[in-house]
């Protein structure tokens, strides 16, 4: 089976048996598609041991994810409250040169408002900004989470175990609908050639490279 990725440099593509994004180096078109970790999972007698790595892989990869958000968290916090201080300071400088020039140079002051609302239209714009790579971010690892554990089949886990006995499932149960949206939102700015948070193995995007 030949591949289309570019050969004779370090790439990072989606291993075929695993899915997460792994470093490759390809020298040859029939390179198999399949990283370190994984080659000795080929071959369907080593099944078992293959799907037992590949929820540990990505159960540490959820616990990364975790952290993660948590970190996300509370930076987010710190800027909220930096951002408040930031806002009070100018609201008293703004109050400040009003009172100076009160009555006199009212074009001047209004320059100087101008100023300073801009100034924090673009801090907020880079806050949301930030949060929205972080919240892509944290979405992708739990997507990569729930297409190895989803319903497949009356009572059944894809991932082999009953609906009731998988952690991992009942883990981001709460969170497929909030999932879900996000996928679709994210699919309709990847068609409309816009900047998206899915991650370089989900299949609109690889859809995409084939085009």
């Amino acid at each position: 089976m030949t591949h289309a990725h570019p050969l004779h440099v370090d790439v990072e593509v989606a291993c075929l048996c695993c899915l997460a994004p792994q470093p490759f180096h390809f020298t040859s078109l029939s390179d198999q598609v399949v990283c370190s970790l994984c080659v000795h999972h080929i071959g369907a007698e080593k099944s078992e041991r293959r799907d037992l790595e590949h929820v540990r892989l990505w159960a540490a990869r959820w616990a990364s994810s975790e952290t993660a958000h948590a970190d996300y968290i509370a930076e987010t916090d710190a800027l909220l409250v930096g951002r408040d201080k930031d806002l009070t300071a100018l609201r008293d400088q703004v109050a400040e040169l009003s009172a100076i020039v009160a009555g006199q140079f009212t074009a001047g002051i209004e320059g100087v408002r101008s100023l300073l609302q801009n100034d924090l239209v673009k801090r907020a714009e880079r806050n949301t900004e930030l949060a929205r790579r972080q919240i892509d971010w944290a979405m992708a690892g739990i997507w990569r989470i729930e297409a190895l554990h989803h319903d497949a089949a009356a009572q059944k886990c894809s991932c082999g175990r009953t609906a009731g006995s998988c952690d991992e499932s009942a883990a981001i149960d709460p969170l497929r609908q909030t999932l879900l949206d996000w996928e679709k939102k994210n699919v309709a700015l990847l068609q409309g050639g816009r900047r998206h948070g899915l991650p370089a193995d989900h299949p609109a995007v690889l859809a995409q490279r084939i085009r």
